[in-house]
């Protein structure tokens, strides 16, 4: 069951034929007249993605892109997991594990993979250099459907050690963003002695409840507070409803690929619409959105909620267009914070519209902590 299997994407043509005849045949809702997008995703940006996927958009030119890396499945606590293994040209290249968002993929990252694993040839320092293994998680994408209950985060970072063992990293770094963010420091917690340090792009540590936690709060972070109550009163829609029943939607998003492209284009909608084409086939062409969603179910309703503060070296880039995290929430939960950046550009995806600004702060954290 330790096997490592390589692996490439080959999606059926029939499943193209498929996907491009229920494109043809989409039933639009309707829309409110300067209704912008007070009421969700607004119908002319969905009908606007419909056509270049149906029209224009190529699905094999990027599965060939994809397959330009080299890709691996293995069995973990008894799920399938897929994963890129991108090796340094540089011998001493530093380990570093990376993980991916919710509704995005390993495409999240993709950007960073020539920067990060070959720096001489992108004029960096050699030295800098990462061997890369970035998985998709378990429900997610290649790794196909969870086939039962419980994979939460916890889970998932225990998998991670034992892929990081499995392929022979005996030190190691790990970094995350979104649903990564939330798994990694975890991997930190459960790998102690391998992982050097943890880098992630939002860390969410909310207030406790004891107002003695505003007193003193700078100007700046009252405004991040302000906006995670925003986010509590107004948005999170996915979060709520992916976290109480996931099963319900996923209905919907296995049926219609139009329905899983407005479900995952709220959160993608400011990125190439080429890119979120990717993502969205490829939740399509695996039948994994429901899966996918059920992480947010795991964690909620998690019987393994580990007690006390995490201990590994916690790093932070925090951009401006993201989820704003407080390091006074953040300094309960994580005892060892040793770099912590806001930036005034970038959003929840900063790996392609900040893609140098990331890649820097992670070559100078491992530096710090490897």
């Amino acid at each position: 069951m330790t096997e490592i299997r390589e692996f490439r994407i080959d999606i059926p043509q029939a499943d193209l034929d498929d996907l491009a005849g229920r494109l043809a045949r989409t039933r639009f809702t309707d829309d409110l007249p300067g209704a912008g997008d007070t009421y969700g995703v607004p119908l002319e940006q969905v009908r606007s993605l419909v056509e270049r996927w149906r029209d224009g958009y190529d699905w094999r030119a990027a599965e060939k892109r994809l397959n330009g890396y080299p890709q691996f499945t293995t069995t973990i606590d008894g799920q399938s997991v897929h994963f890129l293994h991108v090796r340094s040209p540089e011998p001493d290249a530093r380990p570093l594990l990376m993980t991916h968002s919710w509704p995005g993929s390993i495409v999240d990252l993709l950007e960073v993979v020539g920067p990060l694993s070959d720096p001489r040839a992108h004029g960096g320092d050699p030295s800098d250099a990462f061997h890369l293994v970035i998985p998709s998680i378990p429900g997610f994408a290649f790794s196909g459907p969870t086939t039962e209950k419980g994979w939460d985060r916890y889970r998932i970072a225990r998998a991670w050690a034992e892929l990081m063992r499995r392929l022979g990293y005996h030190r190691y770094g790990v970094h995350g963003n979104d649903a990564g963010s939330l798994i990694s420091p975890e991997v930190g917690r459960v790998d102690p002695d391998r992982v050097t340090g943890v880098h992630v792009t939002q860390v969410f540590s909310f207030p406790s409840g004891d107002p003695a936690e505003f007193a003193g709060l700078s100007e700046e972070d009252l405004e991040r507070v302000r906006f995670m109550q925003w986010w509590h009163e107004n948005g999170g829609a996915h979060d709520k409803m992916q976290s109480l029943a996931p099963r319900t939607i996923a209905h919907a998003l296995a049926d219609s690929p139009v329905g899983q492209l407005a479900w995952s284009a709220q959160l993608l909608g400011g990125l190439d619409p080429d890119v979120i084409l990717t993502n969205v086939s490829i939740y399509w062409f695996t039948n994994t959105a429901g899966s996918a969603a059920r992480l947010y179910f795991e964690d909620r309703h998690s019987a393994s909620v580990p007690e006390g503060p995490t201990t590994v070296p916690l790093g932070l880039s925090n951009f401006r267009h993201d989820f704003q995290s407080v390091r006074r929430f953040a300094e309960r939960d994580h005892a060892n914070i040793v770099s912590w950046r806001y930036h005034d550009e970038g959003s929840h995806y900063s790996s392609f519209d900040a893609t140098g600004t990331l890649v820097t702060d992670l070559r100078e954290f491992f530096r710090q902590v490897f």
